[in-house]
């Protein structure tokens, strides 16, 4: 099967590309959206153009689609992605790496039944804890770039997703109702590296954006391949 996996570059979105390759499955292309506002209600923003190393690095073909990152309207940003490659047959399947956003889900579902293609969602309702752990177990660097919700501080940002991480989320979880895998855009994240990366990305010049009023921040950084 050929398919496109949403890409954003956090931790599912990357994991779902991995495990559609262990499937047998064809990537032929990374679609990443890249919106001008942090307010987007589908996409990542932090970190969002160094999604190009990452591409680079795993040597699959990436789209990129700028977006105003409007609701509802930013759909047919990603319609305006996607559509070329369905008119030129190039694939089957759209891969997603949502997990339990019944709002993302829907959409992405709504999209590909428009343009007549099959949603794949492989980690829709995966146990959150046990997704993270088997991330950490097959050795996918995560850090953290955004944080927006009770619980967090500013430490969080840049923080790598380990066993220590996993357990303050699960306690997060319990105290604030945080979704462990951030799915209610409570955090972001990047990968650094994992087993379908070439190279890994060593990040550098990175900056903390936070603002006390609304307890939330993000980091920016740029970043280059070097060797594992």
């Amino acid at each position: 099967m050929r398919v496109a996996v949403l890409f954003s570059g956090g931790k599912d979105s990357t994991f779902v590309a991995y495990i559609t390759q262990r499937q047998g499955w064809e990537v032929k292309y990374l679609i990443t959206m890249q919106p001008i506002s942090i307010e987007s209600w589908m996409f990542h923003h932090p970190c969002i153009e160094l999604t190009k190393l990452q591409a680079k690095s795993m040597g699959i073909k990436q789209i990129i689609q700028k977006t105003a990152g409007k609701k509802e309207e930013e759909l047919q940003d990603l319609i305006a992605a996607i559509k070329p490659i369905v008119d030129r047959n190039e694939i089957d399947a759209i891969v997603s790496g949502a997990v339990d956003s019944n709002y993302q889900k829907d959409r992405i579902d709504a999209l590909c039944k428009e343009l007549g293609i099959k949603h794949l969602g492989l980690l829709w309702h995966k146990n959150p804890e046990h997704l993270l752990r088997e991330q950490v177990e097959f050795n996918f660097k995560t850090i953290i770039t955004a944080v927006a919700a009770a619980g967090f501080d500013k430490s969080w940002l840049g923080r790598k997703i380990d066993a220590e991480a996993i357990e303050e989320l699960k306690s997060l979880n319990e105290k604030y109702g945080v979704h462990i895998c951030g799915e209610g855009g409570e955090f972001e994240t990047f990968v650094t590296d994992c087993p379908m990366f070439k190279q890994r990305i060593e990040l550098r010049n990175i900056n903390t954006i936070w603002d006390e009023k609304t307890i939330s921040g993000y980091i920016t950084a740029e970043g280059r391949l070097v060797e594992k």
